[in-house]
């Protein structure tokens, strides 16, 4: 294991990684791992209320996750604040990506997958490719970015990638422990939804169907890929 962080988790919006991955963040965080968020866009977008400036529901939904990611045990959540519905394959943003690599160090990186079927949420396709293109080649490939390196960012192997939100999951995690934690995180989201019992019941069957064929009663379930060193 690296000398970094266990777990980097890399989130489209405000939301999406309490969604995906909070159980198992919160699992780590317990277990003595250092977890890290890193969310991509600033979520201003994310409302349908026209008295609500996007300037206003930025800031807000930075306190959320911030809120959010203290219940769980997270250690720090870093903002790079592109602008909601504006993900973009490119250098700028696959270079701030490999940055917090390099920083952290993680053995594990988490994300969406971007190969998800049919309907998808765009920067949720770009977060999951310009992620997965962030940890292998370029975060690891010395060349890659000479200015990371300029900035004391030695390249990184990152050992595993778990994607969540995939239609070809093989990993399903234990967070029997911790559901009550990934819906108190989840609460925090009151700008986007209320977390009502019908939500909470829906989110508890959920994790049961993610959990479906293990020996624990609640699960989140991704795709696993392993990265030689």
């Amino acid at each position: 294991m690296s000398d970094g962080v266990y777990l980097l988790v890399v989130s489209p919006h405000p939301d999406d990684c309490e969604f995906g991955i909070a159980g198992t963040a919160a699992r780590l965080a317990k277990e003595g791992k250092q977890v890290v968020y890193v969310i991509c866009t600033n979520g201003d977008k994310g409302s349908d209320d026209r008295t609500m400036t996007p300037e206003k529901l930025a800031a807000t939904r930075e306190k959320e996750e911030l809120a959010a990611a203290k219940i769980l045990g997270v250690k720090e959540t870093i903002f790079l604040r592109y602008p909601d519905q504006q993900l973009e394959d490119c250098n700028e943003f696959r270079m701030d990506l490999c940055r917090q690599i390099r920083q952290y160090k993680p053995y594990v990186v988490a994300t969406t997958d971007p190969h998800r079927k049919y309907v998808w949420h765009r920067d949720h396709r770009i977060c999951g490719l310009v992620t997965a293109d962030a940890v292998y080649p370029y975060a690891r490939n010395f060349p890659a970015y000479p200015q990371l390196i300029k900035e004391g960012l030695e390249p990184h192997s990152v050992r595993e990638m778990w994607f969540w939100g995939s239609d070809d999951v093989n990993l399903k995690l234990d967070i029997s422990d911790t559901i009550d934690l990934k819906f108190q995180a989840l609460q925090c989201h009151k700008t986007q939804f209320n977390f009502n019992q019908q939500m909470r019941d829906r989110m508890l069957d959920f994790a049961r169907m993610n959990a479906k064929g293990e020996s624990f009663e609640y699960g989140e379930s991704f795709h696993r890929v392993e990265l030689r060193p």
